[in-house]
């Protein structure tokens, strides 16, 4: 008689076995702060030149408009950043109903979620600046680089999409998506980076 089995597999956090609760780097009180973002909704939406179909649907549907520039716009559910020419990252920050939306887009745009195959890290403090500037020539000056802007860039060859969201008690905060094939590197390049000014890695849920 064949013996039953039972499957082991379960769904896991992309920061799984990366990131750990605690402090890293210098004592004291962190520079930095890194808080790890589970259980978000992440997709690509690309359409031929001219896009006021989905323009109009994505007004109907999350209330935000189509960012025409390097630039990220925000409800308290959702956000649209741009990230090429005709092309936008839709965020959820919560994935219940994310596949509903999607299947509400799609008559306007070629749809690709992305949302097992991205990590999100928002980071934050006093030193923050300084860490991603060992990792990336982006000029995050608040001159160069206000609330609401992003960038499509690399960190340690890593490739990235970064904006920047409303600031927060200790001044600006980033957020960061990386491919989730690469975190594992990231990480490791991001907690060498951090340990200098001391930083703060809180687990986030999802």
């Amino acid at each position: 008689m064949a013996e039953q089995t039972t499957s082991i597999w379960g769904a896991r956090g992309a920061w799984t076995g990366i990131a750990k609760a605690g402090q890293i780097g210098a004592t004291g009180k962190p520079g930095v702060t890194a808080l790890t973002l589970g259980g978000m909704g992440f997709a690509t939406l690309i359409t031929a030149s001219g896009s006021a179909d989905l323009e109009r649907a994505a007004k109907r549907l999350i209330g935000l408009g189509l960012p025409r520039t390097p630039s990220a716009v925000w409800s308290k559910t959702h956000g649209l950043i741009w990230a090429g020419p005709d092309q936008w990252l839709l965020v959820a920050r919560q994935r219940l109903g994310f596949s509903d939306l999607l299947s509400s887009l799609s008559d306007d745009a070629a749809i690709s979620d992305q949302s097992d195959a991205r990590a999100a890290l928002r980071i934050s403090g006093a030193r923050v600046r300084d860490v991603l500037a060992k990792g990336s020539m982006i000029d995050l000056h608040p001159s160069a680089f206000p609330v609401g802007a992003t960038a499509l860039t690399s960190f340690a060859h890593i490739g990235v999409q970064l904006w920047r969201t409303d600031d927060g008690p200790e001044g600006a905060v980033f957020e960061i998506l990386v491919a989730r094939s690469m975190i594992g590197s990231f990480w490791s390049w991001f907690a060498a980076s951090a340990a200098e000014f001391g930083c703060q890695v809180v687990i986030g849920g999802g």
